[in-house]
Order: structure tokens, then sequence, then C-alpha cells
């Protein structure tokens, strides 16, 4: 790809991340209170010692259009010529808001994620049309499939804190992992939990959290698979 290409891109994704904190704040508004909150990820949160979401949203804003850039031209460098090059920018493009609320929240809005898998569906189906290459379409419902499928066991383990949510971000990026291929998808797998036990060990060791401090998955899910395309 041209350097010009590379270029525009890096323009498109720091247009992207210039959106991504005020979708981010929109979707990670916390509804008004009520008296019995109802059971859930976000209704068990600790809010002891945090900022306010809108807050933290905000005080990360400016960094978004580069780390948006950045992913853009990663996928962009990494893909080529790649007919399914888009689809991988607008799940990215998702992802990044994905991330914002996560970090803020604790929680993967299913519309959010339901928005990515419907893009990554419907433009991978295109990409396997237009290439003539069907069966790459068949690689990448077996790749969410077996993505699902790992971090299924994974929260049904004894003490797991996966939440659901990260269950369906995950199925969701088996997708473009699968269109790649075995590697890739093994890779998009593994990366994420090298990445956030990393990241705990780190955190643990500096005293900036405890044993029971509850962390976000979705962004090192978002990262891992990232890496993964890269890499792969």
């Amino acid at each position: 790809m041209s350097a010009a290409a590379l270029v525009s891109i890096a323009l498109l994704g720091a247009l992207v991340g210039v959106v991504v904190p005020r979708l981010a704040r929109r979707f990670a508004t916390p509804p008004p209170r009520r008296a019995t909150p109802p059971p859930g990820r976000f209704a068990a949160l600790p809010t002891q010692g945090l900022a306010s979401t809108p807050r933290r949203l905000r005080r990360g804003a400016w960094l978004s259009p580069s780390v948006a850039a950045v992913v853009f031209v990663g996928l962009a460098a990494a893909r080529g010529a790649d007919p399914a090059l888009p689809v991988f920018l607008a799940v990215a493009a998702v992802g990044l808001v994905l991330a914002g609320v996560d970090l803020a929240c604790l929680r993967l809005p299913d519309p959010l994620v339901l928005g990515a898998g419907l893009l990554a569906l419907g433009g991978l189906a295109a990409a396997a049309l237009l290439s003539g290459t069907p069966g790459r379409l068949l690689g990448a419902l077996a790749g969410a499939a077996v993505a699902g499928a790992a971090h299924v066991l994974l929260a049904l383990l004894p003490g797991s804190r996966l939440g659901f949510g990260d269950v369906k971000l995950a199925a969701v990026l088996g997708l473009p992992l699968g269109w790649l291929g075995r590697d890739a998808l093994v890779a998009g797998v593994l990366l994420p939990h090298v990445l956030h036990g990393g990241l705990v060990l780190g955190l643990l060791a500096a005293r900036r959290v405890h044993r029971n401090t509850l962390l976000p998955l979705g962004p090192a899910l978002l990262a891992g698979a990232w890496l993964a395309v890269l890499l792969g």
C-alpha cells in the first residue's frame, strides 16, 4: 500500500478517534438510579474512589485520535490489498468505542457488540463473494464458533471473572480472525489473556489494584485481536 494511501487511512482513523469519546460517553452514562438496581455487571461495580464516567472519558479524549490513527494504519499496512480491509477498519472503529466504554464502566453494551458482529458478518460475506473465495467465509464463521466456545468455557470455570459480554465480543472478533486463518485465530484467542495477565501482574506489583479489583477485559480482547492481525 502506498504512503499516500496510508496517510489517508491515518487521517480517517484520527477523524474516527475524534468521535469515539463522545459515542463512548453516550453508551457509558449510567441509567437513572432506581430504588432497587437490576442485577447485572454495571450494578455490581464498586464506585468508591472512582471518578465519574463522563469525567474519565473526557480525560482520555485527547489521546483517542492518535490511538485510532495507529490502529487504522496498522490494519492497512498488515492487510494491504485484502478485500476485507474496509471490514477490519469498520470493526476496529466500533471496537474503539467498546474499549472506551469498558474502561469507563466495565460494560460491553450489546447494541455495539451486535453492530460489530453484523458489520463483520455482512462485510466478510460481501468480500468473499466479490473476491470469489466463499470458503473464507466458512473460515470466518468457524473462527467465531471457536473463539466463542473457548471463552464460554473460560467463563464457566470456578472463580472466573469473565463476563458474557466478553464472550460475545470474543465471538465477534473470531469472524475477522477466522477469515485470516488458523494461526491468526489462535494468536487472537491467546494474546488478549497474555496482555491482560501481564497488566494485572504489573498493577498488583505497583499496588495500584488489589486481588478483588474488577478490571475490563474488552480492551485486551481488542488489542490482542489487532496484534494477531498484524502478526498474521
